[in-house]
């Protein structure tokens, strides 16, 4: 018998290693009817064939911040449960073969030591001292992380699960979930059946967990959410028994898209190709289990060739094994952790994009506590499931965009890379119009957007580098034009989200930290608040009429701020409708702002009639359009709505007429460069839900008059106490290096944090950063009275810091 309950709180869908890590943190936390159940064996899909590599820097701080923690937990793991997980600490070593690579390797290295991870930059010759079987030859550097290492997945997965039994969690293999019950936003409870379909049945519950791994984006489905991955084919090769060989570090050489791991005197060799091959584009078989795919020798002779030379030993030894089994893969190469969208209790973590082991210990810590709380431990933005959009789990998008993102993991992780496959789902009204001037697009959320323009004769075309891309130019001269004159740029792919009924002035109240009992045609700028002050969105609120409002949010994260305000409803009389589409948005901002708009039509532009912070409803051309008077550039300037239809007359009529007065078009990288010279907050980068709206200097917007609103205590709490961290803006004294993000900020010669964001300010002459600096008792002049560097690629450079905003402090420009 299958012995079920039928009952439990939450039921987890999948038993790799990523299932059982839930299970035993939520287990550990104290969930005593915790219901975890495998359709075949434990392992079986994906974890069994896993490489193991445990890595523990990640791309940001809280990703690295798992990954340690990860690697922490399987080190105890035998102890506490009898299951040895394998845990070797080898270290690893990372490889560059051209200065672009190492620049690459050498700016994580300085990352490294922000978040806080051992790390040792090596030249050519201490890579072959630490790694004698390889041939240096064409190395250029690399970069050593001593507590990385390697481990059994496998064995880690069993000893999650039985960690989780010890506490109670019931983990049962051979049963398949068949079904998934729901009533509105809520599942209900699963139905099941045995492996041998002799015994079927259905649990109650309160939650389910999706940690079904490939087969994700179906349980997805069968819950009423949008799980988007898709598998590849992974490949790699152990050779037979090498007598010379020891235990060896980890070693990876990202430009032969290759990694080497020792393993009792076998080397395993595996690939992550540029041109990958999709897998199970119709469906998975019911009967896979510990399954292998078919050999490709063709597909993997180019690594092997290229790793015989980089690792002569491989020529004389034979091939063990060569394996080929599916992982899978998301649209951005981040797995999928959190709250569904669209459903009120179904939990997602899967798509771990080949680093599920390293990954597993961490993403079940970070969702049992979120599960645990009711919001999330800190920011997990970087995976979170609400970043996706709905058209993402689309197959044939998501076979187009896995051909690319398997080789990315190994691809040079240039700034600004674009990705290349499965674009142009999302376009602008203004979209063609753009292309024709030069516009080279970037994506964001599927939206394409113009990054930045071409001149005449000039590729329109990316080509990437560590240094000044081939954009810099055309970019500052963008930045100039607004500064000075007057530029033109598509804002439509921003979120606008109308927000309508009778109680739409009270529930924005109380789910907004601004007044929004304002007269109809203000805008507010605004933060939502989550219950410890942290930003969970940054939006402007625009008030249409008595009973709507238009709330306007960043492109990519406009379902998130959906999302939170839905649930967060209540009884609300309130409508909440996505009309995104509905509008195109066109910005025109410079000096010469006002003097183009008064061309084009005959209402007042005045600051009598539509002074800062308000929108007005104008006829354009032959047409009529909204304006609303606000900026993410620091200079005067409109964003004029257009309805979709009207969105190409619009254009052309501002473009015709501002052929007199120099009009450029302008891109995001535009946009970047000027909103940072003006200390403007990027959310995401400089603000998260674990950022006190406080700290970040953003208390003026929030207006704790009012009556309760999500987060009031917390920011009467800080402004009590002080903040406990400072957001400054830096400028390099040095105006020839770059800054991107995480780049180390030195205090007084100790690193106390990172970059949050950068760019370069063309202005003020120099790369530009913001970052937060801990300050707990200080004064805002005790914080200013420090000398400040920044750590780039390993070379501390003086930096500027301040507190105000370095461009137009009092903000005068933009009131004229």
């Amino acid at each position: 018998m299958a012995d079920l309950p039928g009952k439990a709180r939450v039921v987890i869908i999948g038993g790799g290693v990523v299932g059982c890590s839930v299970a035993y943190h939520l287990a550990k936390l104290g969930w005593s009817d915790v219901v975890l159940l495998e359709r075949k064996q434990l392992t079986s899909g994906t974890t069994w064939h896993a490489a193991g590599l445990i890595g523990q820097l990640r791309a940001s701080s809280n990703m690295t911040k798992l990954a340690r923690y990860s690697a922490e937990l399987y080190q105890g793991l035998e102890a506490e449960t009898g299951v040895a997980t394998g845990l070797r600490q080898v270290g690893s070593i990372s490889v560059a073969l051209t200065d672009e690579r190492l620049e690459e390797l050498y700016r994580n290295a300085a990352m490294a030591r922000a978040f806080g991870v051992p790390v040792e930059e090596l030249s050519p010759t201490e890579v072959k001292d630490r790694y004698g079987h390889m041939n240096t030859d064409g190395v250029t550097g690399g970069v050593w992380l001593p507590t990385d290492g390697q481990a059994d997945p496998a064995n880690i997965a069993l000893a999650l699960a039985k960690g989780a039994r010890q506490r109670g969690a019931v983990v049962k293999e051979q049963i398949k979930v068949s079904g998934i019950r729901k009533a509105g936003r809520s599942v209900i409870g699963v139905d099941w059946i045995s492996d041998n379909g002799r015994e079927q049945g259905h649990i109650e519950c309160d939650m389910i967990v999706n940690c079904a791994g490939m087969w994700g984006r179906e349980v997805g489905r069968m819950a009423g959410v949008n799980v988007p991955l898709h598998a590849c084919e992974h490949f790699y090769i152990v050779t037979e028994g090498i007598s010379e060989l020891t235990q060896m570090p980890v070693l990876r050489v990202p430009d032969e898209c290759a990694y080497y791991k020792e393993d009792a005197g076998k080397i395993l060799l595996g690939a992550f190709e540029p041109n990958a091959k999709p897998w199970g584009m119709n469906g998975i078989s019911e009967s896979f289990e510990f399954d292998q795919l078919p050999e490709d020798f063709d597909h993997f002779e180019p690594i092997l060739e290229a790793a015989c030379h980089r690792m002569p030993m491989l020529s004389d030894a034979g091939i063990h094994t060569f394996f080929n089994g599916p992982e899978s893969f998301t649209p951005d190469d981040a797995y999928h952790l959190g709250l569904a969208p669209e459903m009120d209790n179904v939990w997602v973590a899967c798509g771990f994009n080949s680093i599920g082991i390293q990954s597993a210990g961490g993403a079940g810590h970070a969702l049992s506590r979120w599960m645990e709380d009711g919001e999330k431990p800190f920011d997990l933005g970087d995976v979170d499931i609400a970043r996706m959009q709905p058209f993402q789990g689309n197959k044939t998008y998501l076979f187009e965009r896995s051909k690319e993102t398997l080789g990315l993991l190994y691809a040079d992780h240039f700034p600004f890379r674009q990705k290349d496959t499965a674009r142009g789902v999302r376009r602008t009204p203004f979209h063609h119009h753009l292309k024709e001037q030069g516009a080279v697009f970037g994506e964001v959320a599927g939206w394409e957007r113009a990054n930045w323009f071409a001149e005449e004769g000039q590729d329109a075309e990316y080509r990437y580098t560590w240094k000044r891309q081939n954009w810099f130019d055309n970019s500052a001269a963008e930045h100039r034009a607004v500064r000075e004159n007057v530029g033109m740029y598509d804002m439509s792919s921003f979120g606008k989200i109308r927000v309508e009924g009778p109680d739409a002035e009270t529930f924005l109240n109380y789910v907004g930290g601004g007044d929004y009992s304002v007269p109809i045609g203000k805008i507010v700028y605004t933060q939502f608040l989550n219950r410890r002050g942290g930003i969970e969105a940054d939006v402007t609120v625009t008030r249409l009429s008595e009973t709507a409002y238009l709330v306007v949010t960043p492109a990519a994260t406009r379902l998130a701020d959906q999302t939170w305000m839905k649930r967060h409803l209540g009884d609300f009389q309130v409508t909440i409708t996505d009309v995104t589409a509905g509008e195109g948005v066109l910005a025109v901002m410079g000096p010469n702002a006002r003097e183009l708009l008064e061309k084009v039509s005959p209402s007042d532009f005045s600051n009598a009639v539509n002074p800062f912070g308000t929108a007005q409803e104008i006829e354009l051309g032959l047409g009529l359009a909204r304006a609303h008077r606000v900026t993410y550039v620091g200079e005067l300037g409109w964003e004029l709505y257009v309805s979709s239809d009207m969105a190409g007359h619009a254009f052309e009529t501002l473009w015709e007429a501002g052929q007199d007065i120099g009009l450029k078009l302008c891109g995001m990288h535009m946009m970047d460069s000027c909103r940072i010279e003006k200390g403007f907050r990027h959310f995401g980068h400089d603000i998260t839900c674990e950022d006190h709206v406080i700290d970040a200097g953003l208390g003026f917007a929030v207006k704790t008059a009012k009556e309760n609103f999500i987060g009031k205590s917390a920011v009467l709490e800080r402004k009590e106490s002080g903040p406990e961290n400072r957001m400054l803006q830096f400028k390099l004294t040095d105006p020839e290096p770059l800054l991107y993000h995480n780049e180390p900020l030195i205090r007084d010669g100790e690193i106390v944090g990172h970059i949050s964001s950068g760019n370069y300010g063309h202005t003020l002459g120099a790369a530009v950063g913001m970052g937060y600096v801990p300050c707990v008792g200080e004064s805002a002049s005790d914080v200013l009275a420090s000398t400040y560097e920044i750590d780039v690629m390993g070379t501390r450079v003086c930096a500027e810091a301040s507190l105000r905003p370095m461009y137009d402090p009092k903000s005068e420009r933009v009131k004229v």
